[in-house]
């Protein structure tokens, strides 16, 4: 399980930033930052929200531990209404290209019932979102699957996501 210091820790050097850098971005001390990403304290919630923008993660993701968004399988009577659930789809390339997709699942179903190619929207030159289909993924969330449903380390070194919260 990664801690919040150590995901801090992580976009920072992918980032190629030092302790330093990132305190001075956020003016705090270069010595808060060695203790959150020690895992000895933590940023106030302003922060965590500056972080997370800063980081083009959401706060979900910089903040939770990944076994929360590891697949679920909701019985009928606990899932949620699909038009309030979000599809998040998130690409690292080798080439150091970060995507992250953040959808409502009423536009996914949308774009799935026009035939909507979600890889022409993900941008130039970025690859990981090829073949996605968009009715199979709401069909398990409508049968109550949440979390994690997808994750791909592909030969070149690109990593892509896809979940549903």
């Amino acid at each position: 399980m990664k801690t919040l210091g150590t995901k801090i820790s992580e976009y920072r050097k992918m980032k190629g930033m030092t302790q330093d850098e990132l305190a001075e971005k956020l003016n705090v001390s270069g010595q808060a930052v060695s203790k959150w990403e020690n895992d000895l304290s933590i940023p106030d919630l302003p922060l965590l929200i500056e972080l997370a923008k800063f980081f083009h993660v959401t706060l979900d993701e910089l903040v939770l531990p990944e076994e929360k968004i590891q697949p679920v399988l909701l019985p009928a009577g606990e899932r949620k209404d699909i038009n309030q659930m979000f599809l998040r789809m998130t690409v690292d390339s080798v080439k150091g290209d970060r995507v992250r997709m953040n959808l409502p699942m009423s536009l996914v179903k949308a774009a799935a019932e026009i035939g909507l190619d979600i890889s022409k929207v993900s941008g130039n030159g970025t690859h990981g979102f090829e073949n996605i289909d968009l009715s199979a993924i709401i069909q398990l969330v409508e049968n109550g699957m949440i979390g994690r449903l997808m994750e791909v380390d592909s030969a070149e070194g690109d990593h892509v996501e896809i979940y549903v919260e």
